[in-house]
């Protein structure tokens, strides 16, 4: 089947990238962070941040599935991420949206800050900072990245496992472990505990 040459594909530039009110904010922050930080607007939560043990885990991927942090601050040199910063449109009557909170919990299980910006389309310079600074005092202590928090690679033929059930009726029976993703072709196993 041959395309029509006068035919476009059905992709339009979404117009406007920023909103008024991320345009001002994606300016205070260059103006402000420049020449620490690089500023990346709308990244995708997908790019920035991996589910552990994906084959056990997988209902987590809709909760960042299609979803956005406003801006990401990141290290010039590194590239490392140092700050998030998200827009609050709208607050509900509990204080934050569900979406909002869930961001919050992610950020801080990765021990980097979020700083929360009300919406506005004109911003105070120390207005930022002092929720910057509010934001790097919730964040508290570094995470810890737990022994576990990994899929072991299979002792005889090093392709991924996956966590298993005993179902036989050996003493083993109900007890956790990961097994060869190969299996039944490859017997290789890994005892958790």
């Amino acid at each position: 089947m041959t395309e029509d040459k006068g035919s476009r594909l059905p992709y339009r530039l979404r117009e406007p990238f920023l909103s008024k009110t991320e345009a001002a904010l994606f300016r205070l922050l260059t103006d402000l962070m420049g020449a620490r930080y690089i500023v990346c607007p709308k990244v995708a939560l997908s790019d920035l941040f991996m589910i552990v043990r994906p084959n056990e885990n997988v209902h987590f991927f809709n909760k960042i599935f299609r979803k956005h942090v406003d801006f990401l601050l990141c290290d010039l040199k590194t590239f490392t991420p140092s700050f998030g910063v998200e827009v609050i449109r709208s607050i509900s009557k509990d204080g934050m949206r569900e979406s909002d909170k869930f961001l919050t919990e992610i950020f801080i299980d990765a021990s980097i800050p979020l700083v929360h910006v009300p919406s506005s389309e004109r911003y105070e310079a120390s207005d930022i900072i002092a929720l910057f600074q509010l934001a790097v005092a919730k964040a508290g202590k570094p995470g810890m990245v737990r022994e576990m928090d990994s899929v072991p690679n299979c002792p005889r033929c090093g392709k991924m496992m996956v966590l298993r059930v005993h179902r036989s009726r050996s003493d083993n029976s109900g007890k956790e472990y990961y097994g060869c993703i190969d299996s039944p072709r490859c017997a290789g196993e890994v005892v958790i505990g």
